[in-house]
């Protein structure tokens, strides 16, 4: 069965080919899945040579540069960790465009500051690099098998989403 989620990978790929871009992606919620979805397309090698999943707190250091000190003050789940993990994997793999993703899956870790569901993904392309605090739901993956799944389902979604519009902000 092919999901609203392989669709979006594989519109992804066809567009960074088109405009002969390349992407990246660090993740730490989605455990690699976003990478998955994108390498799961055929051709995907020639736009998409690195992704990284940093699920752990020294992972995001060492491997992406996210500082001791933004984790300490504003957590793993923030704006500032998400910028950081996009800037850091953009730089480490040379590509044009890099997403990550950073949240709380759940069921459970959440705390009210930050629920289940709470998710930053971070981007950095072209000079620039931002995030977008979200809040999923999971609702609109009813054939995840549960919630968790669900939210990293709706959270890839929204990054490969996050990549699409990027490519159509890059200036040829």
């Amino acid at each position: 069965m092919v999901t609203k989620l392989d669709k979006t990978a594989e519109n992804v790929v066809q567009l960074l080919k088109a405009r002969g871009l390349t992407a990246a992606t660090a993740e730490s919620c989605t455990g690699g899945l976003i990478s998955a979805e994108i390498t799961s397309v055929s051709g995907s090698s020639d736009v998409f040579g690195f992704g990284v999943c940093t699920y752990a707190n020294e992972a995001k250091m060492k491997l992406l540069g996210v500082k001791a000190e933004t984790l300490e003050t504003v957590g793993a789940v923030s704006e500032e960790t998400a910028v950081q993990m996009a800037e850091g994997v953009r730089k480490l793999s040379g590509a044009d465009i890099a997403v990550s993703v950073t949240g709380i899956a759940g069921p459970t870790g959440g705390t009210p500051g930050k629920p289940v569901g709470t998710v930053y993904i971070g981007c950095s392309a072209e000079g620039r690099a931002y995030a977008v605090r979200y809040l999923f739901t999971g609702k609109d993956f009813p054939e995840a098998k549960d919630s968790r799944e669900a939210i990293r389902y709706e959270t890839a979604l929204t990054a490969l989403e996050t990549i699409i519009k990027e490519i159509q902000n890059i200036r040829n």
